[in-house]
């Protein structure tokens, strides 16, 4: 058990799975999230640092925040996708994987929205991090 706050990737189940593998691997070492989902919640700042839960909630390892930037959609860089250690080949490939996520039933339902879509212009929050 950890006093640090946990952090999530994906919604339990399968994919939450095969990136937490990636992160414990050392293969995935930066994730996008929306602007729009920190409305509650501050932003991330280098230095922080966070819990990793598995599906099951289990504190699987900790990660440190190395880099912060928030970028329209259309400007995400190629590193940035490879770096996401999910097997992407080029920025469209990440954006399609991306754009299926976060106009998905789960993602709309978390904002409230059930009309939610992203384009170009939607900002992200691109976060490097390493595990510690």
């Amino acid at each position: 058990m950890t006093d640090l706050p946990i952090v999530e990737f994906a919604f339990p189940g399968p994919l939450r799975d095969r990136l937490i593998a990636a992160v414990l691997t050392g293969e995935k070492t930066s994730t996008a999230s929306l602007l729009v989902q920190y409305v509650d919640e501050e932003l991330p700042r280098v230095g922080d640092r966070g819990a990793v839960v598995d599906s099951a909630g289990s504190t699987v390892g900790i990660i440190e925040t190395t880099g912060v930037e928030i970028v329209a959609l259309s400007d995400v860089s190629l590193q940035h996708a490879l770096d996401e250690g999910e097997g992407y080949v080029d920025v469209a490939h990440w954006c399609a994987g991306h754009e299926r996520f976060w106009q998905s039933a789960e993602v709309r339902e978390e904002l409230g929205d059930p009309h939610f879509s992203v384009n170009d212009d939607t900002q992200v929050v691109l976060e490097r991090f390493t595990l510690v």
